[in-house]
């Protein structure tokens, strides 16, 4: 688990609560549990709930170690655990549906599982849940608290706003939740919801009672705090709480993204202008790049279905973080990935807008390059898109991409190629710098080309560098 790199300063993404913060210290991850925290701390663990969570791979192991490994900053703490860490800290708003839904599915798991314990959770952010590949995990264990007899569900507002309303925007509308979620950073309000969906759709049972009733009750109650006062005076008996949350579960579990036909990168990997045997060759390339360089992390930049990020795992990285901005590419590297059992993820990004550091002091939710890891990074067809499709200069493209990892593979594609001729088509040619030279001018001053190689008859060139 990452938020950050930090030095025996607490995460800024785990300020927010009150009971315990996480600290990242050469490489390693630890979490305080302070006083107020202790009690409820103790029951969980007691009743065996962590135990069994972490059995199941539904929560992220921890250990209980020195405080003293933190120096001041575990001195008041009651305790001090320690969580493995994972190879990259993914937000909400870069999920794709596929990846949401499995989130959402994954927190009401657990939440019933808990209340099996007399447990509960004390809220419902979708920050909590993080990817092993594809599976997601909770890592939050200090969200668990004892259950009191007849209490509401505290966090349904923001279960609904976090998990559900996002899921909806696109399942009912067909608008991607990213851009949305991402502005607002705290996904998507009943009232936002309700205001954009069509009126026969607020008829059906469930969009009433999570959708519409919702926005009525926020409304009616003015401030957030209002609406709060009023939700823990309410009673729930606990039959009707699983109830409600395993309708959720049901609900949830059968969306599914309005509009699905065909997107126009979804089935590139089997409709382009390649041949198999420049298939092959990439193939080939990457293959000798990874057992060469070992990634335990690689960055497949413009992944489309995972096709190339499967094989490079076959190759021998340890796990690949996959990045497009398609969204029917996306589900399909999803479903590849959970079908095949990858240690792939495959995550939403508009290269040229990526997410930037936001929240709380610009600190609380990392950007991308903040958060870059990677020891490796693969980035096939991807250049013209920028430097073309986007008007971003070429040596600007080749930095970036230099900047993410010491080393990787670049592909660059001539003009004379089908795709750069559809990219130029119902536009003006004022790419004069965009040239095989250029490119390679632009790279060498940044990294050493290790090896290039021309796969496709158009001229289609990888290239591996090795940053300066």
């Amino acid at each position: 688990m990452s938020f950050g790199i930090i030095s025996k300063a607490a995460v800024a993404g785990s300020f927010r609560d009150p009971g315990g913060q996480v600290y990242l210290l050469d490489g390693r991850v630890f979490r305080t549990v302070m006083p107020c925290a202790v009690e409820d701390f103790n029951f969980v663990r007691a009743t065996g709930l962590i135990s069994e969570l972490v059995e199941k791979g539904q929560l992220i192991p921890e250990s209980i170690v020195d405080p003293a490994m933190l120096g001041e900053a575990g001195a008041d703490a009651s305790y001090v655990l320690e969580h493995p860490l994972l190879p990259f800290i993914s937000y909400p708003y870069e999920w794709s549906f596929a990846a949401l839904k499995a989130a959402a599915i994954h927190h009401l798991d657990i939440h019933l599982c808990a209340l099996e314990y007399g447990v509960t959770l004390s809220d419902a952010t979708a920050y909590n849940i993080q990817f092993r590949g594809v599976v997601p995990v909770f890592i939050d264990s200090l969200s668990f608290r004892r259950y009191q007899e007849g209490e509401f569900w505290m966090g349904h507002r923001q279960f609904c706003e976090q998990f559900l309303n996002p899921l909806l925007l696109r399942s009912i509308t067909g608008i991607p939740h990213n851009s949305w979620y991402r502005g607002g950073m705290e996904g998507i309000s009943a009232q936002e919801l309700n205001q954009i969906l069509p009126f026969h759709r607020k008829l059906s049972f469930n969009v009433m009672t999570h959708v519409v009733l919702q926005a009525r009750f926020q409304s009616q109650a003015g401030s957030q705090r209002d609406a709060e006062r009023v939700v823990t005076k309410r009673k729930l008996a606990l039959t009707a709480f699983r109830q409600m949350l395993l309708g959720l579960r049901k609900w949830i579990y059968k969306l599914e993204p309005a509009g699905t036909g065909k997107t126009v990168w979804q089935e590139y990997s089997q409709d382009n202008s390649y041949s198999s045997d420049e298939t092959q060759l990439k193939r080939k390339f990457i293959t000798l790049f990874t057992k060469s360089v070992s990634p335990k992390i690689l960055w497949d930049i413009g992944c489309n279905s995972g096709e190339y990020s499967k094989a490079a795992l076959d190759a021998g990285a340890d796990s690949v973080m996959g990045f497009d901005f398609d969204h029917g590419a996306l589900d399909l590297a999803f479903s590849r990935a959970s079908l095949e059992g990858l240690n792939f993820l495959p995550l939403y990004l508009d290269a040229a807008n990526p997410a930037p550091s936001q929240g709380w002091a610009q600190r609380e939710r990392l950007g991308l390059m903040q958060r870059s890891n990677a020891d490796g990074i693969i980035a096939l067809a991807l250049v013209h898109h920028l430097a073309i499709g986007k008007n971003i200069p070429l040596p600007s493209v080749v930095d970036w991409l230099v900047n993410m990892a010491p080393q990787g593979i670049i592909e660059f594609v001539q003009k004379s190629d089908p795709m750069v001729k559809e990219l130029l088509r119902l536009r003006e040619d004022i790419f004069d710098n965009y040239n095989a030279a250029s490119f390679v001018r632009a790279l060498e001053e940044r990294a050493i080309i290790v090896k290039s190689e021309i796969v496709s008859v158009s001229g289609r060139q990888l290239f591996w560098f090795r940053r300066r």
